[in-house]
Parts: structure tokens; C-alpha cells; sequence
């Protein structure tokens, strides 16, 4: 970056020196006073190398990030001939992660990572539901086991086995109930189409003898999976929109939701299924690649790729791949062996955030870091992350290859969790039950490792008295 053309192209686009009142940098951004607001150009300033974002509000603002806002702020000053002034901020984690976070969101906001939120918002809502239904099937698997079924024609055990099968059998309608909505269609539509993914032996295509074209195969509600139903919610939103820009309003009450559960119905049968199928049996096809054939590799590759997946919010993807390997009906009957691996990955950073608290001589980076320990180890990460590790870089790389030694143990001691929902040693509570000391122990490697190779190589004074100044 050319500090004294970004510094000049500011200039130019704010509406010169005469009409700066004020200017000072605080940690993250230029704060400029303007004499006349409406002579600043906001979508060119937004164009300007560095730029990380421009906000409007009592002064105007131009984030760049920690370190490179100090560089530019001396540089707009010797060129405005005003002297740099400067802003005491208390120093906020929680707010510090959020300009660091959305400054990184603006950076990566591509179509995938908009496309990945819309997906995990359609899961996120059904989170508490499958956190309690998952939990139930482990209470009841815990019971079934250690008593030999003696309780199969209890009451009350069955009770308890019908609060989670409700949820999980007619989860399909849920995803496409939410798909639909998310994109902006009508949701009763979205859980018709999850209906036709429902396992329910009435269903008229169960009919024996019925064979689909192009498939030339009987229809089965359980092929396709989950990611059927969301495809198909999907589908159908998009239908509705449509057909609704061409529909005469008198004829749109009527025709246009009947179009679209008509042609969306057969699309989701005989197209959108095979498809979620083939998708399907790629993902476990992957995973069972990584778990299975490259064992404790695979483990480290899985925990020590995952913050960058994090940082850049490509992680959305695998919402509906835990959702899938929780569900007592999938490949692994309910246990979910990779959100343990992926949970290592915070270890690694909470023992690099804890390596440059003990190493570093920067009171700001210890007050930063200290505050953002105690929710790291709890499962909240981001703190550490857009406010410590991810700024610094260095620490971010080396936390990363620390957790993937708790991803080799997670995979040793073959950890699994029968929901999902939360995290770091919260974890404790959705283990498959019996494997809570070994996830402590896989927990603490990840600490060992991101806390060992951040303290020998993660570890940069000169930088971090650049960016916490």
C-alpha cells in the first residue's frame, strides 16, 4: 500500500483541506470533522486501497484496521496541514471484535459467504429443537443400554422417546418451511415441499410397484436427506416469485400457489431428490474419507482448517451437515463425529490467546487477551479471534496448527456428540455418554499445542506495538 496516495486520494474526496475542521485516528479508523459533510464522495472513499469501510455518523469515519490507520492518519495529516489529533478510547473488547469483524465481513462479502448465511439461517432457528430432541435420545439411548431395554413397554420411557421422534421425523418440513421463507417465499408452501421428504408410510407414491421416470426406481422419502427438503423449500420460493411477476393480480390467490406446489412438486420429486441424493452421498463419502482413510491426519486437517473457514464465514456450510449426522435416521444413527474434531479448533486458540497474554509486555494486548480468554474457553471465540489472533496474524497461524492436534485426538478417542448447539468445554454436555474425560483431554492438547507453538513462533513485539499502539 502506498500510504501517501491513499493518504491523497482521502484528500481528495473528502473535499479537500479547507473543508477538515478536525482529524485523529483511534485503533481502527480516520475520524474526520468536516465543515461540509455533503462534499465528501462515500462510494469513492469505500474504493480507496486500504479501505475497509466508511461509516457516517457525528464525524466521519474510514476504517482501515489496526496499524495501517495509524500510517495513513500521519500521512493525511503532514498532507492537510492539520496536526493529527487523538482519541482516548477505553478499550472495549466486545466492540473492538465488532469493527474487526464487520471489517473482515466487508472484505469477504462475496455471494458464496451471502448465499452460506441464508442457508445456516434456515437451520439456525431450528437449533433449540434439535439441541433438546438430540439430548433426549441420549438420555434414552443411556437408559437402553444400561438396563438391557427393560423399560421398552414403560410408559414414561416411551414418552420420553416420542418428545425426540417428533422433532426428527418431521424435520424435513421444518427445513423447507424455513427455506422458504428465508428466500422470500411463502413458508406453508417451503413445508410442503419438506412434507414430501417425510418418512410416513401412508404417503400415496409409497405405493409398491410405482416406479419414477428418469430414476426408473420406487420412491423413497429417506433418499436425499435433509439437504432434499432445503433444496426444495428453496425451489419453491423461487417458483412463487416468479410465476407471481407474470400472474394477474385476480388469478394470483389461487393459481399462483397451485402452480407452484404442481410444478415445484414433480421438479422436487423427480429432480431436486436425485439430486440431494448424489449431494448426500458425496458429503459422508468426504467425511468418511477424513474419519475413516486418513484417520488422525484427516483429524488434524479437519481442526486446523476450520478457523480460516470461521474467519471468512465459509463455516455456514457445514450447519446442515451437523444437522444431518445428528439425525437418529442418518448414516451415523445420530452421532455427529465431527463437530468434536471441530471443536479442538477453539482450544488452539484459546492456548495461543493465553501464550501471548503470559508473553507479551503490551498492556493493551494483556487487557484484550484477558478479557477474552474466559469466553473463549466456554465456546465464544469470536472475541479472540477479530480481536486478538486474527489482527496479529502470526498467532491465528500458529492457533490453527495447534488445534489440530486436538482434531488427532478427537479422532483417536473417536468422539461424537448426539446434538450440537454448543461448544468449547459446554461440550461436555452433548458427548456420547462415557467420552467426557477424553474430550477434556482432546480439549487440552489443543491448549498445549496453540499455547506451545504460538509461545516459540506466534509471538511478534515489533507488531503488536504496532496494532495496539
Amino acid at each position: 500500500m502506498n500510504v501517501e496516495q491513499v493518504a491523497t486520494e482521502l484528500l481528495n474526496n473528502v473535499g479537500g483541506s479547507n473543508n477538515i475542521k478536525s482529524n485523529a485516528n483511534c485503533m481502527t479508523r480516520l475520524r474526520l470533522g468536516l465543515k461540509n459533510p455533503e462534499l465528501a464522495n462515500i462510494e469513492k472513499l469505500k474504493k480507496i486501497d486500504g479501505v475497509l469501510g466508511v461509516v457516517e455518523a457525528d464525524t466521519l469515519q474510514i476504517i482501515f484496521g489496526p496499524g495501517i490507520v495509524t500510517k495513513v492518519a500521519q500521512a493525511f495529516a503532514e498532507l492537510s496541514h492539520l496536526p493529527l489529533g487523538s482519541i482516548d478510547e477505553t478499550i472495549d473488547v466486545e466492540n473492538l471484535t465488532k469493527i474487526n469483524k464487520s471489517a473482515n465481513k466487508q472484505k469477504h462479502d462475496k455471494p458464496l459467504q451471502r448465499f452460506l448465511q441464508k442457508i445456516a439461517n434456515i437451520f439456525i432457528p431450528l437449533l433449540p429443537g434439535i439441541i433438546a430432541a438430540g439430548m433426549i435420545n441420549g438420555i434414552t439411548n443411556i437408559i437402553n443400554v444400561s438396563t438391557g431395554n427393560a423399560f421398552a413397554m414403560a410408559w414414561w420411557y416411551q414418552c420420553i422417546r416420542t418428545m425426540s421422534w417428533g422433532l426428527f421425523t418431521f424435520l424435513p418440513i421444518f427445513v423447507g418451511m424455513n427455506a422458504a421463507k428465508e428466500f422470500k417465499g411463502s413458508p406453508i408452501l417451503g413445508a410442503i415441499a419438506g412434507a414430501m421428504y417425510v418418512s410416513v408410510p401412508s404417503m400415496p407414491l409409497l405405493t409398491k410397484g410405482i416406479l419414477l421416470p428418469l430414476v426408473n426406481k420406487a420412491y423413497s422419502t429417506g433418499i436425499g436427506g435433509l439437504l432434499a427438503a432445503l433444496f426444495g423449500g428453496i425451489l419453491f420460493a423461487y417458483l412463487e416469485r416468479t410465476l407471481r411477476k407474470f400472474m394477474p393480480d385476480f388469478l394470483d390467490t389461487f393459481l399462483t400457489p397451485l402452480l407452484t406446489v404442481i410444478i415445484g412438486g414433480f421438479l422436487a420429486l423427480l429432480i431436486i431428490q436425485p439430486l440431494g441424493e448424489v449431494i448426500t452421498g458425496s458429503i459422508f463419502t468426504t467425511l468418511n474419507f477424513f474419519y475413516e482413510k486418513l484417520g488422525v491426519l484427516g483429524g488434524y486437517l479437519l481442526s486446523a482448517g476450520f478457523l480460516p473457514l470461521v474467519s471468512v464465514g465459509l463455516h455456514q456450510a457445514l450447519t446442515p451437515i451437523h444437522v444431518l449426522l445428528n439425525n437418529p435416521s442418518g448414516p451415523t444413527s445420530g452421532i455427529n463425529y465431527l463437530l468434536p474434531i471441530l471443536m479442538t479448533a477453539g482450544g488452539g486458540q484459546v492456548g495461543a490467546g493465553l501464550a501471548l497474554y503470559l508473553k507479551t509486555k503490551n498492556k493493551k494486548l494483556k487487557q484484550i487477551t484477558r478479557d477474552s480468554l474466559p469466553v473463549g474457553i466456554l465456546g465464544i471465540g469470536e472475541p479472540l479471534m477479530y480481536a486478538v489472533t486474527l489482527p496479529l496474524g502470526k498467532p491465528f497461524i500458529t492457533a490453527c496448527l495447534g488445534s489440530g492436534f486436538g482434531g488427532i485426538l478427537a479422532v483417536l478417542f473417536h468422539l461424537g456428540t448426539v446434538t450440537q448447539g454448543v461448544s468449547g468445554l459446554f461440550g461436555l454436555l452433548i458427548m456420547v455418554p462415557g467420552t467426557q474425560i477424553q474430550f477434556v483431554i482432546a480439549m487440552l492438547g489443543a491448549y498445549l499445542a496453540g499455547f506451545v507453538i504460538t509461545w516459540f513462533f506466534g509471538v511478534d513485539e515489533e507488531r503488536i506495538n504496532a496494532i495496539y499502539n
